[in-house]
Formats: structure tokens, sequence, C-alpha cells
């Protein structure tokens, strides 16, 4: 008698489960999510979404029950293809995520006892102003590690500038001395990273933390010594103008975020743009992100590394400190301690987010900022979800990107790695 051995073919063959087709699969989840207890707890009631800043308005409305089953099923479809396909990641993605939110935001508007609506126009406000440290601190970190040097220290960066706006804005009366100042005190701590990670070859992300300790140390000492004892005169700059542009700043939904803001908003698009063009078509650009890859043949061709680090943390200090200034400029009207709160960190995530690009460090910026804008959303609706998960937004925003979303990505091949000219 024969026995005849037969190999059996698995029917999912080796290395189909790649990063997209596993996210694909939990796309998939969070769609079934939605469209399953979502559409059960939401209501009848229609959620509206106003195209202004105001409840009032033009606007469309969607049955709340309706509208958290049909964005739950275009999740699910998102991910399916995801799942099947394993192509156009970022955009399939993207469509889950967003219908995934938007099908919550059905079922919280329609069960709500305070507003049925979403006004689009202070969303998008909300979310460009909420991001406004974490592009400056986005754009600070690229401008390090593109050249070599890792940047922890943005929260410290952060905080300095917010420290050194608010009090030399107070005391010389002037919100442009304020900024200025601010980024004199971002770069300050920016020099100590350069001189202990590039001269004294410290390890970067040491440094980084070790600066944050002491910057939160620093300014939390003078707030309670000079500060808090005499407000009017150390701590009490005023908020920087608003310039609407007009006709522009009335455009729906968008007008309202990128056209009616402050030095802080126009400022952040107009680095943005800088930061990227420089960094791209330059000269300087090109030896930046030669030492940032391969410092040791950009010596041999004549760049000076060493110096060139130097001015790069100097720079991204500069910018990372005028983005510190807007706690204490804008969103508040003085400095407070600790008033940072973890945007360094999550600038931090916007960059490695966005892949060390300054474009993309900006989006994942507004993606962070979005979740910000949210909170406050759902907060003001007195949402029946728990206030302590609807702070946590963010941040686990943060973390799902970064852990989740990003896959697996290079920085500069020299990024962290000390240079000794031979």
């Amino acid at each position: 008698m024969t026995t005849s051995t037969m190999d059996v073919e698995l029917a999912v063959p080796t290395g189909y489960w790649t990063r997209a087709r596993k996210t694909g699969a939990a796309m998939t989840g969070l769609g079934v999510l939605a469209t399953v207890l979502f559409g059960a707890l939401a209501s009848s009631d229609a959620a509206r979404f106003a195209y202004g800043e105001t409840v009032e308005g033009k606007g469309f409305d969607i049955p709340g029950n309706v509208g958290a089953i049909l964005f739950g099923l275009i999740a699910v479809a998102a991910g399916l293809v995801l799942l099947f396909t394993g192509r156009h990641f970022g955009l399939l993605v993207g469509t889950a995520l967003l219908a995934f939110i938007i099908s919550a935001l059905c079922w919280q508007m329609s069960v709500s006892t305070v507003s049925h609506t979403m006004p689009l126009g202070s969303i998008a406000a909300i979310t460009f102003t909420a991001a406004i440290p974490f592009i400056f601190g986005s754009l600070g970190g690229v401008l390090c590690e593109r050249t070599g040097v890792v940047n922890v220290a943005i929260e410290g960066q952060l905080l300095t500038g917010a420290f050194f706006g608010s009090l030399f804005g107070t005391v010389t009366g002037s919100f442009w001395l304020g900024l200025v100042a601010a980024m004199v005190g971002g770069a300050l701590l920016s020099a100590i990273l350069a001189v202990f990670a590039i001269k004294y070859l410290v390890d970067q992300v040491v440094v980084g933390i070790v600066l944050n300790l002491f910057a939160g140390g620093l300014t939390a000492f003078f707030y309670e010594q000079v500060m808090r004892p005499d407000t009017d005169a150390y701590n009490f700059p005023g908020r920087v103008p608003t310039w609407p542009i007009p006709g522009l700043s009335q455009i729906p939904v968008l007008g309202p975020a990128l056209f009616n803001g402050t030095i802080f908003s126009y400022g952040s698009l107009i680095a943005v743009a800088v930061v990227t063009l420089t960094l791209f078509r330059t000269r300087w650009g090109l030896r930046t992100r030669a030492v940032g890859e391969h410092p040791a043949a950009a010596d041999t061709v004549g760049i000076r590394v060493l110096g060139l680090r130097y001015l790069n943390v100097l720079i991204a200090g500069v910018v990372a400190g005028f983005g510190g200034a807007y706690f204490s400029l804008q969103s508040t009207t003085g400095f407070s301690k600790y008033m940072v709160s973890g945007a360094g960190f999550i600038a931090l995530a916007a960059m490695i987010f966005g892949r060390w690009n300054p474009v993309g460090a900006f989006l994942a910026s507004l993606f962070f900022g979005f979740f910000g804008a949210l909170t406050s959303f759902l907060t003001g609706i007195s949402s029946p979800i728990p206030s302590q998960f609807l702070n946590m937004l963010p941040y686990v925003a943060t973390i799902f990107a970064v852990a989740g979303l990003v896959g697996r990505v290079r920085a500069p091949a020299a990024d962290g790695k000390p240079y000794v000219k031979g």
C-alpha cells in the first residue's frame, strides 16, 4: 500500500499580512464598531453641520442614527478595500478614520441635551490655533534632525519661549519685543543643547530630557519669585492682535481658520513655506541634508559639518521659541508654570509622523490639533463620554498615529550620531 503525502498550501500565502492589510483589518473593526454601537446609541434627532463659526446659518442635517450607520459602513468599506488590496494606504486609512469620527459625531450630537450643531468654521479655526505650537515645535525638530542632532528638548524650548515672551513683553510694553525675547530664549536653550551634543558628545536624548527638566524648574522658580508677587509688572503682556484679511476671512469653513489670525497663525504658514523651500531648493538645504545623511562625505567636499550643526540647532531654537510665545501671548495673557503641558512631545511626534518633512510635520500638527478641537467641542455639548477620556484624545491620537500609522520610517542616517573629525 502506497502512502502519498500532499503538501497542503495555506489559503493565505506567506507575507500576505503586511502592515497595510493589518491596518485594513483594524479599520474594518472600527467601522463595524461604529455601525453597530454608534448606530444603536444614536437617536433619530438630526445632527447639524453648520458652515460658519456659529450654530446659525447655512449647513446640512443628517439624522443621527442614519449618519452613524452610514459613515460606519463607509469605514467598513474602506477597511475591506485596504485589507484585500493592500494598496492606497494613506487614502483608505484617512477615509476610514474620518468616517469613524463623523459616525461618532452623529451619535454624540443626536443625543446631546445642549446642541445638535457643529460649527465647522469654528472647529477649523480651533484646529489650526491648537496646532500652532506643534507646527513651530516640529519645524524646530526638522531643522535639528535633518542636520544630525536629535532634538528632544522641544518641550523646554517652547516653555522658555513662553516665559521670555511674557516677561519681556510685559516689562517693555511691546509684544514685538516679547516675541524677540522668546526667540532669544529658545536659542539660548538650543545653544546649551548644541554645546553638549556637538562639542562634548553627550548622548543627545539624555541632554534633551535634562534640558526639559532644567527649563521647567528654572521658569517655575522665576515665576514664583518674580512674576507671581507682581503680576502687573512682570506677567501681563496682553494678547497679540488679530488681523482679518477682508473678503478671504468670510470664506465658509476655511476662512476663519486661515485668514482671520494673528502673527502666530500667519507666521506658522510662512515658516512652513520658508523651511520647505530652503531645505529642498537652496545650497544651505542641500548641505544640511548631506550632513544629516553622511557627515564624513560632506566634510570631504569642504562642508563645515560642526559649524552647520551649530547653526541649525540655534535656528531650531529660534523657531521653537517663537512658537512657545503663543502660549503666553495668544492662548492666555501671561505665563504659568509648566503651561506647555506636553506640546513639545506632541510636536516631536508630529515631526516623526511627518517623516522629517516640513509639510508632513505641518499636516501631522493639524491632525493632532483637530483632536484638541474635537475635545473642546464634545466637552461643550456635554458629551456622555467622561471628560477624563475626552482630555486623553490628543495623546491617544499621538500614540496611535506614531505607533500604528507611521510604520517603518527612516530618520536621517546620521541622526543622533556625533561627528568627530578625523
